[in-house]
Order: structure tokens, then sequence, then C-alpha cells
């Protein structure tokens, strides 16, 4: 994977990183309003990246000795129009203080790589329409707003009360 200077390496997450992984996740929803949303563990984050059948996956950027600048957290996407797999990127963060020295574009690039030695055509993700810094960084990699399409989501009591309709 991308290396960069002084020891500092992007890298698939490991066992033992959990604890930078959450404090990454924990930052990112900080920064986007909402920092008593994470309900997420080490616990739970190491069964769901390492456990025995793992739905999802990370590459992280290591400072060295655990120190987690940066994390790409994602997992695989389906279309039936395709017929093929796509990686659908749940989080990407960068720690305020390692902004602009490239790890944003390197964890992107080891992404659209994963896709490409997969064979996947869709690298794809959500940003908040508030968020200008991170669209531009997003617009200027050539990622397309799509437009024509809402994410939906139902959670709480609608998902309950959606489950007992069946």
């Amino acid at each position: 994977m991308t290396e960069f200077p002084d020891d500092v390496v992007l890298r698939r997450a490991r066992p033992g990183d959990e604890n930078g992984i959450l404090a990454c996740i924990q930052a990112l929803a900080d920064y986007e309003k909402e920092p008593d949303a994470v309900d997420n563990t080490v616990e739970m984050l190491t069964a769901t990246l390492f456990g025995d059948d793992p739905k999802a996956f990370a590459f992280v950027v290591d400072g060295g000795d655990g120190d987690i600048r940066a994390i790409a957290i994602w997992f695989l996407t389906y279309s039936t129009w395709t017929g093929k797999h796509g990686i659908w990127l749940e989080d990407l963060y960068v720690h305020e203080e390692y902004r602009s020295l490239g790890y944003g574009v390197a964890l992107l690039s080891a992404l659209a790589e994963e896709c490409v030695r997969r064979g996947y055509p869709r690298l794809e993700w959500t940003v908040l329409d508030w968020n200008e810094p991170a669209i531009g960084f997003y617009r200027a990699l050539g990622a397309e707003a799509m437009e024509e399409w809402t994410t939906r989501r139902v959670t709480g009591e609608a998902l309950q009360a959606l489950a007992q309709r069946g």
C-alpha cells in the first residue's frame, strides 16, 4: 500500500487498531454535529472487522505504534443492473491535525485500487450537503453527485413498525 515519510503507512486494518478506529469514528461524529450518536464499541469493531465472517473492512493510515491518523471503513454493495459488486465507503476520516498531508487521497486511491483489482465498477459514498470542504475535495478527485438519487433510511420505531407489517 501507499507509504509516507517518517514511517507513516497506509494499510489494511488489523486486530489492535480498534481503539484508534473508534477514536476516528467518534471524531467524525463530533465533526458531523452528532457527538452522542456513536454506540459502537471496541468489541463490536473487533467482531465486525476481524470476526469469522467480516462484513465490513477498513484501511488505516498508521503513524506508527498504533497511532491511527485516518480511516476508510467500507463494505460491498451489489448492482442488479451491472451484475457486479461495488464498494460503499461508509466513513472516511482524517484527524484534523493530519489533513492536507495526502492521507484522504491515499485512502480513496486504495479503495479505487481495490475496486479495479476486484473488477468492481463502482466506488460510492454520501457526503453531508453542508460539508463544503469535503464536497470540494471529492469534486477535485472526479466524484460526481448523484442528483436524482436521495438516501432513505428506516430506523427505530419506524423500523419496528415496518417489520411487524409482514
